[in-house]
Order: structure tokens, then sequence, then C-alpha cells
């Protein structure tokens, strides 16, 4: 189960760049559901997700090179490209740390910039405050949900 709370970042931490971070490509086979290919450094992934918003199923199932290779022609609609920062969450003693996984697009989404963090429930996701240089809370719009932006539908716009 994922549980997620979304939001569009204006300006990010100016030391942001310093945190670990992964090169992303993701293309969607299936938009629904979610069938989801990514590339992750030198990893690969299928990915399943049900419908939903703050919270809903997901699997996730290595690939090989080849097999991500094979399947990336399949995809319909655009190849995301992103940077995804790693932030801890400085969090209360009675709250587990949390990390805050900042997607900093390329591409046809050059300049976007996402904030995501995961919550072991719902309760926890729905009692959160976001740090004050987080922006506009997206979880429940669905219109930054990355199996539509890879449609081409630019939030806005």
């Amino acid at each position: 189960m994922e549980i997620e709370r979304k939001y569009k970042i204006e300006s990010p931490p100016a030391d942001y760049e310093s945190y670990p971070c992964h090169e992303i490509e993701q293309a969607y086979l299936c938009t629904q559901p979610v069938v989801r290919i990514r590339r992750q450094d030198d990893q690969y992934y299928l990915t399943y997700k049900s419908k939903g918003l703050l919270s809903r199923e997901e699997y996730n199932l290595p690939l090989t090179r080849e097999a991500y290779d094979h399947l990336l022609p399949k995809a319909d609609g655009i190849v995301l490209t992103k940077k995804r920062y790693r932030i801890p969450l400085i969090s209360s003693e009675e709250k587990p740390s949390l990390t805050i996984e900042l997607d900093v697009f390329s591409g046809i989404y050059e300049g976007l910039i996402l904030a995501e963090v995961e919550f072991s429930t719902e309760e926890d996701a729905l009692a959160f405050t976001p740090p004050d240089w987080f922006g506009r809370d997206v979880t429940f719009t669905g219109e930054y949900q990355n199996s539509r932006l890879s449609q081409g539908i630019i939030p806005g716009r």
C-alpha cells in the first residue's frame, strides 16, 4: 500500500542538490490501471498501481535492462525524466522520521518540481503539517500524478 501526500514546489530549499539523488526515467504502458516501467539509476522496475489519490495498492517487480529496453518503445505518451532528491524531514519523537522525495523534472516538464512524502497510515498522512517551503497540496486533485503528466496533460494550460 502506498500512502503519500504530494505538493507543487515553487521555491525548493537552496541546498536541495546536496542531498542524495536518483536519476529516473519512467514510462506508462497503461494509465487505467497504472502500469509503469522505470529506470532508477541502474535498476529497472515494472509497477502496477490501483486507483486512488491519497492511498492505493502498489506492486513493484524487478526488470532486467533488456526487458525495460524492450518495453520502452511500447509506452503510451511521454517518457518522464527527473532527478529525485531524498531529503530527511525532522519530526517529533513520537512520530517516525519521514523522507521528502523532491522530484525535479527535465524534458517537457523542465522547471516542474514536486515533493512527495510517504506515510505508514492514512491518519498520519492527513495529520501531516508540511514544511514552510512546500507549495500547494495537490494530493487530492490528481492533476500532478505522473501517469497524467505522461499523457501530456499540463496542469494550468
